[in-house]
Formats: structure tokens, C-alpha cells, sequence
């Protein structure tokens, strides 16, 4: 059990959100490998899919694969792995409120979620991409977790474009976590990327 950094209530009162576990899983690697390594090195616990996972691990960052932490195998073609209670439980989860919820299902808070969808609109560009491959590139749990992160906004920092990495690093670096305005304004750009 961790304790908490403060003891205001949860809304729209910008009480500091500590940074203990992200989720990252991103077609677009740019700027991954130095979020992943800065939140790694304030001790901050790194879960990841597929390819993330993947560069994550080859960079020697600790990171967590998603189906250790559900404890549950992507199936159908990696098509699931993502959604399943204890990501989006960690991710929706409203502190003080779901703690016991959140601990029977055996899943733990999610405080930063970096995702950036499959590249549909550049598959489909190309003009040689095949339905099937179109298909594949129709992403489900990106928008799923981004707009679970969007909503959950007052505790949960949710980063769809790689531009506002170096944002938040900088909040983090200063502070040891990210602020309500920022918070605020990377939820309504997550709503309009999934839109």
C-alpha cells in the first residue's frame, strides 16, 4: 500500500498526483525511450505491450509486460490485450473511492498512460495497403485507454502525442508530478485525437 502525497480530495481542487505506474504503448516511438528512462529513474513502475515492450527492454529500462500484470495472455493476434479490468480499473479507478474494488481485482493505480494509436490514416495513405491491413490498423484499445485516461483526468495524465512528452517530464522533474492545468489540457486533446 502506498501512501498517498496528500490528503485533499480528488476533483477539481489540483491536488498533486503522484506518478507510481505508467502505461505506455505507442505506434510512434519518438521520444518513448527518454520518457520511459526518466520515469524509470524516479522509481516510477513502467507496464508496456508489443512493440513498446520491445524497445523498451532493448533500451535496458525496466518495464513490465501488460500480460504479466493482468496476468492474462494477448490472444486472437494480440487483437486483446489491453482491455481487461485491471488496466482500465488501475486507469478509472477513483483513489479513495475504488481502492477496494481496485485491490480485488488485484490490479494497481495507473497515474500516466502514453498511447498513440495504430497508423490507420498513414496505412490507408499509402495506397497499396490492403483491406486486411487496414483492418489490423483499426485501433481499439488505444482510444479505449485514452479516453479512460481523458475522463479519469483529476488523478490520471494521459499523453496521446509525443510533443507533450518533454512538458511533462519537466512538470515531473520539478514538481514529481503533473499539474491540474496540464492534466486538463492533455485530457481534451486525448477526447479530440479519439474523436
Amino acid at each position: 500500500v502506498r501512501a498517498p502525497l496528500t490528503d485533499a480530495p480528488l476533483g477539481d481542487t489540483g491536488a498533486p498526483m503522484p506518478i507510481r505506474c505508467a502505461l505506455l504503448s505507442v505506434s510512434d516511438k519518438s521520444g518513448i525511450v527518454e520518457l520511459a528512462s526518466t520515469l524509470a529513474a524516479r522509481g516510477v513502475k513502467l507496464l508496456s505491450t508489443g512493440g513498446t515492450f520491445a524497445t523498451l527492454e532493448k533500451a535496458g529500462i525496466p518495464v513490465v509486460p501488460v500480460d504479466a500484470y493482468t496476468e492474462s495472455p494477448e490472444v486472437m493476434g494480440g487483437r486483446v490485450k489491453t482491455l481487461h479490468p485491471r488496466v482500465h480499473g488501475g486507469i478509472l479507478g477513483r483513489e479513495g473511492t475504488d481502492d477496494a474494488d481496485l485491490k480485488r481485482i488485484g490490479g494497481e493505480w495507473i497515474d500516466l498512460v502514453a498511447v498513440n494509436l495504430y497508423p490507420f490514416e498513414k496505412t490507408l495513405a499509402r495506397g497499396d495497403s490492403s483491406f486486411e491491413e487496414l483492418i489490423e490498423n483499426i485501433d481499439i484499445g488505444g482510444p479505449s485507454m485514452l479516453r479512460s485516461s481523458a475522463k479519469n483526468h483529476d488523478r490520471v495524465a494521459v499523453l496521446c502525442d509525443p510533443a507533450d512528452y518533454v512538458t511533462v517530464l519537466a512538470e515531473i522533474e520539478a514538481t514529481g508530478e503533473v499539474s491540474a492545468p496540464t492534466r486538463q489540457r492533455l485530457a481534451a486533446k486525448a477526447f479530440a485525437h479519439t474523436a
